[in-house]
Formats: structure tokens, sequence, C-alpha cells
């Protein structure tokens, strides 16, 4: 019995893995947009340059429209996060970050744990496959003619194989891809949390520029 056979004979047992599977490849292709494609910025150190140029020159809201226009880049958000409230003591600045990379950890890290349930889903469904297939096969040659008992178990065999291969079949590229993808998010999470940290000390410095500025107009008036 070929592969495409089993799925058309045993269609109960099949349809159940390939939804699971047709969710792990939608998954997959959206998780992989959004990691690599999205979220990032491709030229990070340009942003930064801009950002911290507007911050020191006192522009604040023109570096919060630079934020504004990649709406869709979470370490955006975050530096966005933080100079909205640079008018603020520190520590409200720190809990706002804080909350900021909260929801922007939450962004890059959803929906990729699916790939690792439907993996363990897939395989079970599968062995459940398995086990019906190797229940139905017995069954048969308990009450098939001697002559017929060795094709019905060789055929029933060859069905509980097909359905741990086709659950494995699903399982083995999520797990690839949930293993991938999460040391991706991580290394996102990681430079986020690190960038959070670096717009926290650009604002410091615009403060201790502006108050050096200012105790050096004194000295001068004085």
């Amino acid at each position: 019995m070929n592969f495409l056979e089993f799925i058309r004979t045993n269609l109960s047992h099949a349809l159940p893995i390939l939804i699971v599977g047709g969710f792990g490849i939608a998954i997959i292709v959206e998780r992989a947009k959004a990691l690599f494609v999205t979220y990032p910025i491709q030229d990070k150190k340009g942003f930064f340059d801009k950002i911290t140029e507007l911050v020191l020159s006192g522009k604040t809201s023109d570096a919060v429209l630079v934020c504004d226009n990649l709406p869709h880049k979470p370490l955006a958000q975050v530096v966005k996060a933080a100079l909205i409230r640079s008018h603020l003591p520190e520590t409200m600045i720190e809990h706002g970050l804080q909350i900021s990379v909260g929801e922007a950890t939450q962004a890059v890290h959803k929906r990729t744990a699916f790939l690792s349930t439907i993996a363990n889903v897939a395989t079970l469904l599968g062995l459940f496959g398995t086990i019906a297939g190797l229940i139905n096969s017995f069954e048969a040659v308990g009450h098939a003619d001697p002559q017929q008992k060795s094709a019905l178990l060789a055929a029933g065999i060859s069905t509980a194989m097909n359905a741990t291969m086709l659950g494995l079949a699903v399982a083995i590229p999520c797990m690839i891809a949930f293993a991938f993808y999460t040391n991706r998010s991580n290394r996102l999470v990681a430079d986020i949390e690190n960038n959070a940290i670096r717009t926290l000390e650009i604002i410091k410095q615009s403060y201790y520029r502006v108050e050096s500025t200012d105790t050096s107009a004194e000295k001068k008036a004085s």
C-alpha cells in the first residue's frame, strides 16, 4: 500500500493529522515572516543614530514620529514608550519600558509554542492510527481464512506504519521549526531588552546635556 492509497482508504485516521499539519504549516509561514521580515529593524544602527541625534537636540517629538513610522517593529515601539515618558521621573520611564518590553516579548513569542503542541498532537494521532490499524488487522486475521491471513496481516501492519509515518512527517518539521524560531525569538527579545536600556541612557544623556547647558549659562550670567 503506497502512502497516497493509505490516505485515501484511511481518511478517518489521516484527516486529523493532515488538519493539524495544515495549522502547523500556517504557523511556520506566519512566524517566519514575522521573525525575519516584520519585526527586525533592518538598519538598526541608522535608526538609533537618528533617535540619538534628535533626542540630544531636544527634538523628542520628532524622534517619536520616527518610531511611529515603524508601527510593526517591537523595538521601535519600546523606544517610543520611553520617549513619550522622557519628561517624567526616571522610575516612571523604567516602569513604562518594562511594560512595553513585556508587550513586545509577548508579540515576538506568540504562536511559536503552538508548534511544539502540534508536533506532540500529530505524533499521538499517528500512534492512535497505528494502534487502531493493528487492532483492525488482528480482528480481521482472527476471522479470515488461513490463505488470507498473511495478506490481511501485512495490509494491516502497512496501514499502521503509514499512520505513524504521517504523524512523524508532521511532527518532525514542526519540532525543528519550534527550536529554530524559539532561538530566533529569544535573540530578538534580548536585543529589545538591551536597546531599551540603551534608550534610557540616551534620555539620561539629554538630561545631563540640558543641565550642563543651564549651568554654563548661569556661570556666564554671573
